[in-house]
């Protein structure tokens, strides 16, 4: 996978870059990076595509951003980003809040984006606060809260020493383990992750969170839009009803069951991943 970057909004931003044919674009989400994404990509450009896994800004070998790390200054950078790549047509496959970032980015660009694929993604903001489980409605109050949320994230990088092991069924490997550390050695690295850690839309907050949310839903309900929803079991922010929803009301959907795994699936179970969409991406190529 070659490596390379381009400048974009005063910043830069990075990416890998394998294959030839038509382009499959991957979003990592929080606390990752394109790292994520190492035993897909380069097998997907195996089956005749392009593949590009980039680096949100802010995170993994791209820039700082000038702006914020809010959801829309990430849509701007991406946006931005695309008409860099100057290319007419291709599909996106977003992990966590790269699936957002995914169907929002469907939504502004219909006519160039082919396809997409989510993989424990919001796809309904959070209602209300008692909808989490209490240990979540604990973690994420405490984080989301100023001061506590500081310490937690920025000084003592809790979703990268804590919550991401937490969310991988197999061991992560110390090598593994420091790649992702290597964005975030100190606090002032971290403010990415914790805006994140902000944007989930909960009881309504942040309000123009939970619009971009809402507003994804119509991807799902486009029949002129094939999408792809992989998900493990039990899964984490896709479980039994997220799948109920989109078997309900999805117009041109197709479902990939991957085994057992909760949040970070690209870790646990990449094969079935390469697999699933390999299946899907030649019905919508």
């Amino acid at each position: 996978m070659k490596p390379r970057t381009l400048p974009v909004l005063g910043s830069k931003m990075s990416f890998t870059d394998a294959g030839s044919g038509p382009l499959v674009l991957f979003l990592h989400g929080n606390p990752t990076s394109s790292y994520l994404w190492r035993n897909i990509a380069p097998a997907v450009a195996a089956h005749g595509y392009r593949t590009i896994a980039v680096d949100l800004i802010g995170m993994g070998a791209s820039g700082a951003s000038n702006r914020g790390y809010r959801l829309v200054d990430h849509l701007a950078y991406l946006e931005t980003f695309l008409d860099a790549l100057a290319v007419n047509e291709l599909t996106l496959v977003g992990h966590d809040w790269g699936g957002v970032l995914a169907l929002a980015l469907a939504r502004s660009r219909p006519d160039q984006v082919r396809g997409v694929s989510i993989l424990e993604a919001h796809i309904h903001p959070i209602d209300s606060w008692s909808d989490l489980p209490q240990p979540d409605q604990e973690m994420f109050s405490r984080l989301r809260a100023e001061g506590s949320g500081e310490q937690a994230v920025l000084e003592d990088n809790i979703f990268v020493e804590v919550v991401l092991p937490s969310g991988i069924v197999r061991s992560l490997s110390q090598e593994d383990h420091d790649r992702y550390r290597a964005p975030f050695q100190d606090p002032a690295s971290r403010a990415p992750i914790l805006q994140w850690v902000r944007e989930i839309p909960i009881a309504g907050n942040p309000p123009d969170v939970a619009h971009v949310i809402r507003e994804n839903l119509d991807v799902f309900r486009d029949p002129d839009m094939p999408t792809l929803l992989i998900h493990g079991t039990p899964g984490a922010l896709i479980g039994p009803a997220e799948i109920a929803w989109c078997s309900a009301h999805g117009q041109s959907m197709t479902f990939a069951a991957v085994g057992a795994g909760t949040h970070f699936l690209p870790e646990d179970r990449p094969s079935e991943i390469v697999t699933a969409l390999a299946s899907w991406l030649t019905a919508v190529s």
